[in-house]
């Protein structure tokens, strides 16, 4: 059964949950596109085409849970090491992803954000990037955050960066620094840090993805690949969270206070 399948045979109230228990902000890396295309005697790329619909599928359901933030790991800056026949599909599908995506983004009311460093991002891609968040910043619904051309490690580097420059220039004591201020300074600044991580493909590792911004984040594996991943696994990943005490190192769990 395919995705847009098992969206149709899920009642659209089934997932019995109550919206306090529902993560604020779900993060995912998308793993096993390549694989499922060979497992399927197919080119790697028809992977990365299906799993786009995938994209598509648990974006909407996300809008549609009220959930806060989506963000996933589109391109990691490890990735520019695979063929460039690949990376210039993966380039083209996102080009083409975030211009016949952007009436889906405002049906369903997202506002799209793209972390991740743009250099080596062809100028027509970005234009577009840049466009599509454009057109979708008045939206007041899901975020849906693509990280592209994205390593943890490079952004905490860069935000070192950053917090040193701003010593250097007098602009920031270094006795002021503190994890809040580093927190400030990544690419996520200003976004909640993530409820639960969903790694699809089984692999047991975090791949260089939000390592600062996961420190508590509910992890959640499957062994079905991406382009397999249908609104049932989502919901089973929900509903798992839902299930689970989150006592942030305490003996009871952690009540998060709404600073608006």
């Amino acid at each position: 059964m395919t995705a847009e399948n098992v969206r149709d045979a899920i009642p659209q109230d089934s997932l019995d949950i109550p919206p306090e228990k529902l993560p604020r902000h779900v993060a995912a890396i998308m793993d096993g596109n390549g694989r499922w295309a060979q497992a399927q005697n197919r080119p790697r790329v028809a992977g990365h085409q299906r799993g786009a619909k995938t994209v598509r599928t648990i974006t909407e359901e996300c809008a549609r849970l009220g959930i806060g933030q989506l963000t996933l790991y589109c391109l990691s800056s490890e990735n520019w090491k695979r063929p460039a026949e690949e990376l210039d599909f993966l380039m083209l599908l996102l080009k083409e992803y975030l211009i016949s995506e952007r009436s889906t983004l405002m049906d369903n009311n997202i506002r799209l954000q793209i972390i991740g460093r743009r250099g080596p991002i062809p100028e027509s891609v970005q234009q577009e990037m840049d466009k599509t968040v454009e057109m979708t910043a008045a939206n007041t619904g899901t975020v849906l955050c693509l990280a592209i051309n994205y390593g943890s490690r490079g952004e905490i580097v860069d935000a070192v960066r950053t917090i040193c420059e701003k010593v250097k220039s007098d602009s920031l004591s270094i006795d002021d620094i503190d994890e809040l201020t580093i927190s400030n300074h990544l690419y996520t600044a200003g976004m909640p840090d993530p409820d639960l991580l969903i790694r699809t493909s089984g692999e047991l590792r975090v791949s260089n993805y939000l390592l600062w911004q996961i420190s508590y984040a509910e992890l959640w594996i499957t062994q079905k690949y991406w382009p397999d991943f249908t609104i049932a696994d989502f919901h089973q990943a929900l509903l798992e969270y839902a299930g689970r005490r989150r006592r942030y190192g305490g003996l009871t769990e952690k009540v998060e206070i709404d600073p608006c």
